[in-house]
């Protein structure tokens, strides 16, 4: 599967007939390239102005053989700020997961807020054997509070984080749901959905919505994915069980 393509493609809003019709292919050529097979030079080239992406982004193999390619080629894109990832990409992920999704930051309110039958669509996908772990930072913690200061939010995390709680709420009854509280500092957010991540590095002072976005898909054992899960499952071990009672504050 070429998921490098694909999310090129869902971002420019590009559908699989109006992609053939700009190359002039058929839309089964399309469908085998989405598929993994390499396209001629001249339709790589000519998909590469089409969809604002250089040949390396979308063909990582076409340049193979240079020392420290291989896990280069784990991002998938990246985006300057988490705000302009296209919701579709987003959408996607939750659609496509089949087994595991992982969640980790502060409050990571925007998700439910848009996915409003965020706690429904889990845990339907959960009956069917999807195992979901998310780790929220405890909004009655040293560190919520330091970080409340830091990003200057004026006291409004905690209620933040209860408010993402309350939207879960339905799923802490869910077989296959496990959600926690950390006390831990963090230099990232973590969304998993199977062998797929998207990823915001923390830049000084700003909120989440400013911070940069890394779309990363597990290529092998020791590259940037693999990182960030052995990240999460350090932090999820030090994580305690979210209290039963919820709600906003």
């Amino acid at each position: 599967m070429n998921e490098r393509l694909r999310v090129a493609m869902t971002a420019k809003g590009m559908e699989i007939e109006t992609l053939a019709r700009l190359v002039s292919v058929d839309p089964k050529t399309v469908q085998r390239w989405l598929g993994g097979r390499l396209p001629h030079p001249r339709h790589r080239w000519k998909m590469c102005d089409i969809l604002g992406q250089s040949e390396q982004e979308l063909w990582p193999e076409v340049s193979l053989g240079a020392s420290g390619t291989h896990h280069t080629s784990e991002i998938v894109a990246a985006y300057a700020h988490r705000a302009d990832t296209p919701s579709q990409l987003w959408s996607a992920m939750l659609d496509r997961v089949r087994t595991n999704v992982d969640l980790l930051g502060y409050a990571m309110l925007f998700f439910p807020e848009q996915h409003p039958r965020l706690a429904q669509i889990i845990a339907g996908k959960c009956a069917n054997g999807l195992r979901v772990r998310i780790a929220l930072a405890d909004p009655d913690s040293a560190e919520v509070e330091a970080r409340d200061i830091l990003e200057e939010l004026g006291g409004t995390l905690p209620g933040r984080i209860r408010s993402t709680m309350a939207h879960l709420e339905p799923l802490l009854s869910s077989v296959g749901v496990e959600i926690r509280y950390h006390s831990v500092p963090l230099y990232n957010a973590l969304y998993r959905f199977d062998d797929q991540m998207l990823i915001t590095p923390y830049i000084y002072k700003l909120h989440g919505y400013q911070h940069p976005l890394l779309h990363i898909k597990r290529l092998g054992p020791a590259g940037l994915f693999e990182s960030y899960a052995q990240q999460f499952e350090a932090i999820w071990t030090e994580s305690r069980p979210v209290p039963e009672v919820v709600g906003p504050s």
